[in-house]
């Protein structure tokens, strides 16, 4: 049991604190309050902020390593363009020292998994950011399966003369996997009840798109263009899937369309060079304009694009450009567990859910600010 005392407390849930305890307990928040006593270790953290710990809800953190170099670059699979058989599990060293960087920093769960080379690459990760094996790191395994649309797969294939070296194709080769294993799933079914159907030869790959037609999983679809966001909607809705925009750097330009289809985006890198001609409308003011219109989303790094410790910062400078202060905490925090679907976990100080908590000498977005103390399941895992 440990106690935390007299902070300012931030839950991202219903009630805030200026002078507010947290009772920690086998690795759960069991009490938040005011005057809360127990016969245990606690901590006085007095002028001191104190809130869930952050979110990164789109990483490669793991997948390429620092201080490797290629070696250490085992995030896109670039021999065929569908394998959503792929694990990022597999793949994740967690001795990437950007794990304890982030941490550092009050980062306690991320989202990691295959880059964007592939239509269809492989499977995300929800995992802690401390540990030492990944096994033990886990929050959901799989989380989603990454698709991507646009520049990127056309890049990767046209330089080895094959499919898909269009947009056209891509969509192609995105709805002929989904049509095939709607049709993988047919056949499983169809065996099931009658035993003289013989069931097909396994595939994992069409398993794991089995999972998300059935809505056991979703998808995270790049697409930055307006009409790459546009066409992941489309190509989701065909198929009656789940799906978030990832990156959706044109959705700012499109907020309409967002709304009315519901969307929700897992928004950036923002602090990002426009590096490649579909970043050409990248916007520090896209967090506001999607805010103001009620459009839900979380902020990304997209680790090691901008360094997983950075979080905060991309927080902090959208609320330089009007992004209201407490949503700019919220897309790095219950926002981003509520879109990728681990909000029964983490995201916010409640009771009940892991004690990973963050806290802060000052106000988290001030670039000043330094975490003091970070637990992990109720582990004080740093101290500054």
């Amino acid at each position: 049991m440990y106690l935390i005392k007299n902070a300012k407390i931030l839950t991202m849930a219903d009630k805030d604190y200026d002078c507010g305890d947290i009772l920690i307990e086998d690795g759960k928040i069991i009490k938040i309050g005011e005057n809360l006593k127990a016969e245990c270790e606690h901590f006085d953290a007095k002028g001191m902020w104190v809130l869930p710990g952050f979110i990164d809800p789109h990483c490669h953190v793991g997948m390429w390593e620092d201080k490797i170099g290629e070696e250490g670059a085992d995030g896109n699979e670039t021999t065929k363009p569908i394998t959503p058989e792929l694990r990022a599990l597999d793949a994740i060293n967690p001795e990437d020292p950007a794990f304890y960087e982030a941490l550092c920093h009050g980062i306690t769960s991320v989202c990691t998994g295959p880059g964007s080379a592939n239509v269809i690459g492989g499977q995300f990760v929800a995992m802690k950011t401390w540990g030492r094996r990944v096994d033990e790191m886990i929050i959901k395994e799989p989380l989603a399966v990454k698709a991507a649309l646009g520049e990127n797969p056309k890049r990767v294939y046209s330089s080895q003369d094959s499919s898909p070296s269009t947009r056209m194709a891509t969509a192609a080769e995105f709805r002929k996997a989904l049509i095939e294993a709607q049709e993988y799933k047919s056949k499983m079914d169809m065996a099931d009840v009658d035993e003289d159907n013989k069931e097909p030869e396994r595939d994992l790959g069409k398993e794991i798109l089995v999972d998300v037609l059935e809505g056991k999983t979703y998808l995270k679809v790049h697409c930055h263009r307006a009409d790459d966001i546009c066409t992941a909607i489309r190509l989701c809705k065909e198929f009656n899937i789940k799906y978030t925009l990832e990156h959706c750097t044109d959705g700012y330009r499109i907020v309409d369309i967002l709304k009315e289809e519901g969307c929700q985006a897992v928004l950036g890198p923002l602090l990002s060079t426009r590096s490649k001609i579909e970043l050409k409308d990248l916007s520090y003011e896209a967090p506001k304009v999607l805010s103001e219109n009620g459009v839900k989303f979380a902020m990304m790094t997209d680790h090691p694009v901008i360094p997983l410790y950075a979080l905060p910062i991309c927080a902090a400078v959208s609320v330089r450009e009007g992004l209201d202060e407490m949503e700019a905490l919220k897309s790095i925090s219950i926002y981003a567990a509520q879109i990728v679907g681990i909000d029964d976990r983490v995201g916010s100080l409640e009771a009940g859910k892991d004690a990973d908590i963050a806290i802060y000498n000052g106000n988290p977005l001030d670039f000043r600010t330094k975490a003091v103390k970070v637990f992990v399941d109720g582990n004080a895992v740093y101290t500054m």
